[in-house]
C-alpha cells in the first residue's frame, strides 16, 4: 500500500507511471521522491516568513503591525534531462506581473553550464541572488531590488551559468515585466552578466570576489526604472531615489567581497547606476553596504559554490546556533543642476545602520530581531536664484521574524 502511495504520488510529478518502477522516498522537512537511477526526480517544499514592525513616533510615513512577509510553496524536480522549478507566494508580488510567481522555470545542462529559461533572478548582486531564506539580515540592502532594482528582482528570459569550485560566470537576458499591465507590454529589454571568484573555499575559512554588471533597455511606453530606499526598514517610510526617463536606459556596474574566518563573517557590495535622462545630465547613484555577523556558538557560515553567494548556519549544537549581526547601507544622488546650494546639501541620501540577532533552532526553524535605525535627506529649492535646502527624517524600527522552511 505504502509502495502504491509512492509510485502514483511519483507519476503525478513525472507524468507518466511508466518510469516508477523504482523509487526512493525521502524528507528533511519537505518531501522528496525519486526514481532509484536518479533520472527522474520531485520535490515540495516552502516557506513561512512571519514578520513583526514597531516604529517610534514619525512625521512620514510607517505603518507598524504584522504581514506574512512570505509564504509560499514549491514545487521542482528533473524529467528527461530537464530541471524545473515551480514556485508561488501566496503573500503576493515583488513588483513583476502574475500570481505571486517567483522562480518558474525550465532548465537543462547544455556544454560546461545550464540554460535556464522562463522566470528568474538576473545575474546581479550578490545579496539579491541570496535566498531569503538564507539572508543574514530580513531586508536586502540597498544594492539589491530593495535600492537600485527597484521592483525587478524576478524578470523573465534566458539565463547561462557555470561554476566551479571556486568561480561561477553567468549572463542573463531578459524583458522587463516591472510595472502594471496599464503599461501596454511594451516591456523593453536588459542584460545582466556577474563574475565570481573565490581564491580560498573551506569549511571554515572563504574568500569570495565578484563584479557584474547590468543594462535595462527601456521602450517608450515601459513603466519606468528606478532606485528608491525604504531606509527604516519594510513598512517604513521610503524615498524615491532616481528613475530613468521613458525610453531611457539604466546601467549598473557592482562589485563585491565576502570572508569567512571560523564563526566571523563579513561581505560588502559596491555599485553605481547611471538612470540615463532624455534630456539632461543623467541621474547617478552610488550605494555600498558592509554587514558582518559573529556566531557565538562556533559555526561557519557555507559557502555556496555553484551559486557563488553564502548560506545560513546550520546549528550543531542542541541548542541552535545564534548569531550576532551588523549592517551599514548607503544610497545617494546628487543633482548636478542645482545652481546654488547651502552648506553640505544633497538631493537624496539615506543612510541605514542594522544591529541584530538570529537565533537558528534547528535547520528549518529561526528567529530574527533586528533594531533598524534609519535617515533619510530631502533637498528642497526655493527663492531667486533658488537656494537648496535638507529636510531630514530619522526613523527607528523593531523588527521579528519568525521563520520556517522546508
Amino acid at each position: 500500500m505504502n509502495n502504491l502511495i509512492k509510485y502514483g504520488t511519483l507519476a503525478v510529478f513525472v507524468g507518466t507511471a511508466g518510469v516508477a518502477h523504482a523509487d526512493v522516498a525521502e524528507t528533511k522537512g519537505g518531501i522528496t521522491i525519486k526514481t532509484e537511477d536518479g533520472r527522474f526526480e520531485a520535490k515540495v517544499g516552502g516557506r513561512i516568513h512571519f514578520d513583526a514592525y514597531v516604529f517610534d513616533e514619525d512625521e512620514f510615513s510607517a505603518v507598524s503591525g504584522t504581514e506574512f512577509r512570505r509564504a509560499r510553496l514549491t514545487l521542482s524536480g528533473k524529467a528527461y534531462g530537464w530541471e524545473y522549478k515551480f514556485e508561488n507566494d501566496f503573500a503576493g508580488q515583488s513588483g513583476t506581473e502574475g500570481s505571486g510567481w517567483r522562480d518558474m522555470f525550465v532548465a537543462t545542462k547544455v556544454g560546461p553550464g545550464k540554460l535556464t529559461i522562463g522566470q528568474f533572478k538576473p545575474y546581479r548582486s550578490m545579496e539579491e541572488l541570496t535566498s531569503s531564506n538564507e539572508l543574514t539580515i530580513s531586508e536586502r540592502p540597498f544594492s539589491s531590488a530593495t535600492g537600485i532594482y527597484n521592483g525587478r528582482q524576478f524578470q523573465q528570459g534566458v539565463g547561462y551559468l557555470m561554476s566551479g569550485d571556486q568561480y561561477t560566470f553567468g549572463v542573463s537576458g531578459f524583458s522587463l515585466r516591472s510595472g502594471a499591465a496599464s503599461a501596454a507590454r511594451n516591456e523593453g529589454l536588459g542584460v545582466a552578466t556577474r563574475l565570481t571568484y573565490a581564491p580560498i573555499v573551506s569549511d571554515t575559512n572563504t574568500i569570495h570576489l565578484g563584479a557584474s554588471y547590468s543594462v535595462e533597455n527601456q521602450n517608450k511606453a515601459s513603466s519606468g526604472v528606478g532606485a528608491s530606499a525604504s531606509y527604516a526598514g519594510r513598512r517604513g517610510p521610503s524615498m524615491s531615489i532616481a528613475s530613468a526617463a521613458a525610453g531611457q536606459e539604466a546601467t549598473v556596474i557592482g562589485l563585491e567581497a565576502a570572508a569567512v574566518f571560523g564563526p566571523f563573517y563579513t561581505q560588502a557590495e559596491y555599485a553605481m547606476a547611471d538612470y540615463a535622462q532624455a534630456t539632461g545630465d543623467d541621474q547617478e547613484v552610488v550605494t555600498y553596504y558592509v554587514q558582518a555577523a559573529f556566531n557565538l556558538t562556533g559555526e561557519s557560515k557555507p559557502y555556496n559554490k555553484s551559486a557563488g553567494v553564502f548560506r545560513s548556519v546550520k546549528p550543531k549544537n542542541p541548542g541552535g546556533a545564534v548569531e550576532l549581526v551588523a549592517r551599514y547601507d548607503f544610497i545617494e544622488r546628487k543633482d548636478s543642476t542645482l545652481t546654488t546650494v547651502n552648506d553640505g546639501a544633497k538631493d537624496r541620501e539615506a543612510t541605514t545602520m542594522t544591529v541584530g540577532a538570529n537565533w537558528y533552532v534547528n535547520p528549518n526553524l529561526r528567529f530574527m530581531l533586528a533594531y533598524v535605525m534609519g535617515e533619510g535627506i530631502f533637498s528642497t529649492s526655493a527663492g531667486t536664484p533658488p537656494v537648496t535646502t535638507n529636510t531630514f527624517d530619522e526613523t527607528k524600527q523593531i523588527a521579528l521574524r519568525t521563520q520556517f522552511s522546508f
